[in-house]
């Protein structure tokens, strides 16, 4: 399907997206002509909204099937095995996480694109808007100039004039000129029609464009929060982080498939104008416009006509043709009526403005600057704005895939928490390898233990060993037998070795004395 354009051409996935079958609620074929005011076809752009719901559905439906087969279906932990296998879960982060940052820097892109092409659309709007305006404008100063200005200054003439006939001939001649000036700019379309909806629609497309923007940047912000959460919350298996990612998860996963169903609509509805503007335009026009006018700026071909060329060219004429008549006037009449000069003058003035807004008029209802503005509207709006919004199509899908698949990880990370806090639990608080076993208290009486290689004075010899000391509160002894015996009556007092050692010269001779005098009292080990 070609279109018939010749200095625009939709691109390729206006098309793909215009044939979309358009169907009504009934399930009947719509046809997918761009009319937004009928009914059958806004059934067609909601029914296609409503196509996502159903992926919503068949979403939360897989989840809840996962989670009934994970909590009734589970198989058994076996409780040798002290670490479970995180494997899955590690990989499920990671591969949701590069999905969902992937997802979002497609729909910073598309948000921005989207932007730009509404931007330029409303831009090109308000040209062409302004165009309008001084259109009329021009039209209503020349038009009052001639039927207010132009005729005060005949009507004080034709006084002035009075007993010269020919002189109120030229006057009548003048007014004749005047009137058909009148005739062609009462002839001209009135733009003010136009221009009031043009501004409407201009005004209402940036207030949704702006609310849709923010919409779409604040999902964006909220999917790339979630995303860091879930990282964190998978990392450190912390319980409330992976509550506040299934709750926002769910509201997101909605949100995503909800996004994806209005930019769907959005997306094929826009393309359905874009295909046949021109239409569209005709028809939409034809109340205020003729057809001939209407097609002249859209297509604005040197084959095509200026609708506008005798009315400008009779405009002009008739101007041309007054001021010679004034020139005359003021060469010949001045001499005898110079009260006539002032009027004359004036008269003068008037026609000069008004050639001055025939220049003006003329360029402005020249095809190429309304068809310019008409240009950068298509191209903004079909080929910016609908590119952004499968991007932003992209982006709610693989937003909604992902989120899908970290809701499904989600409950198996609390199963791994609940079987690590399990495991914790069942550890033997008389395990010597319990980590709370190994922490000995603090024993206070062994702050003043003594050295057992201390002596008394440096100077000392073999024969200068003290006795033992007995223990008491104050000074307890090196070392506890009974703690080394097992409370045995038999080595409850027996010392080892006193508080005293010899000087470090005579240690090996005093060693051997000490192990020599109690050898007898020393355990056996096998």
């Amino acid at each position: 399907m070609a279109s018939s354009r010749q200095d625009y051409i939709a691109p390729w996935w206006t098309y793909w997206l215009h044939n979309f079958p358009h169907l009504q609620f009934n399930f009947q074929t719509v046809d997918s002509t761009f009319k937004p005011e009928d009914t059958s076809y806004q059934q067609s752009l909601i029914f296609l909204a409503c196509v996502s719901a159903v992926g919503l559905g068949l979403s939360l439906l897989v989840l809840s099937a996962y989670l009934t087969c994970l909590c009734c279906c589970r198989r058994e932990e076996d409780e040798e095995v002290k670490r479970p296998n995180t494997c899955c879960v590690t990989w499920a982060a990671v591969i949701t996480g590069l999905v969902i940052c992937s997802a979002v820097g497609v729909g910073f892109y598309g948000n921005s694109e989207t932007n730009d092409g509404i931007y330029q659309l409303t831009y090109s709007i308000y040209n062409a808007n302004h165009t309008l305006g001084s259109i009329g404008s021009l039209v209503g100063n020349s038009l009052g100039s001639m039927q207010v200005g132009l005729k005060e200054h005949l009507e004080r003439l034709d006084e002035i004039f009075s007993p010269r006939g020919d002189y109120t001939q030229t006057l009548r001649f003048m007014q004749q000129m005047a009137n058909n000036i009148i005739q062609q700019l009462t002839a001209m379309p009135d733009t003010r029609k136009v221009q009031v909806d043009l501004a409407a629609i201009a005004d209402k497309t940036s207030f949704i464009e702006y609310y849709r923007w923010l919409t779409y940047l604040l999902l964006l912000i909220l999917d790339l929060v979630i995303c860091l959460i879930a990282c964190l919350g998978l990392a450190k298996q912390s319980r409330w982080m992976l509550a506040v990612i299934m709750v926002c998860g769910v509201l997101t996963l909605i949100m995503s498939w909800a996004s994806l169903g209005a930019g769907t609509a959005t997306a094929v509805g826009t393309s359905d104008f874009c295909v046949s503007p021109d239409k569209f335009i005709v028809n939409q026009t034809k109340d205020s416009l003729s057809a001939d006018i209407v097609h002249y700026y859209l297509y604005c071909s040197q084959s095509l006509p200026n609708p506008f060329q005798q009315s400008l060219t009779i405009f002009q004429r008739s101007l041309t043709t007054m001021q010679i008549q004034v020139q005359g006037l003021l060469q010949f009449s001045v001499a005898v009526f110079p009260t006539a000069e002032k009027d004359l003058l004036g008269i003068q003035r008037v026609l000069n403005s008004s050639e001055f807004n025939l220049h003006q008029l003329t360029a402005l209802l020249d095809c190429r600057s309304l068809h310019k503005d008409y240009l950068e509207a298509l191209l903004g709006v079909c080929y910016d704005g609908v590119e952004g919004l499968l991007y932003l199509c992209l982006f709610s899908l693989l937003a909604a895939c992902a989120f899908c698949a970290l809701l499904c990880a989600v409950p198996r990370a609390w199963t791994l928490i609940a079987i690590r806090d399990r495991d914790y639990d069942d550890i033997d608080e008389e395990d010597p390898f319990n980590p709370s076993r190994r922490i000995t208290p603090y024993n206070p009486s062994r702050a003043q233990v003594h050295s057992f290689c201390s002596y008394s004075s440096s100077m000392g010899s073999q024969t200068s060993l003290h006795p033992p000391l007995q223990a008491t509160s104050s000074t307890p002894e090196y070392m506890n037998q009974s703690m080394l015996f097992e409370r045995n009556p038999r080595y409850e007092n027996v010392p080892l070795i006193g508080s005293g050692s010899p000087p470090p010269s005579l240690y090996p001779q005093t060693f051997r004395n000490i192990f020599t005098q109690h050898e007898d009292h020393l355990p056996v080990y096998d």
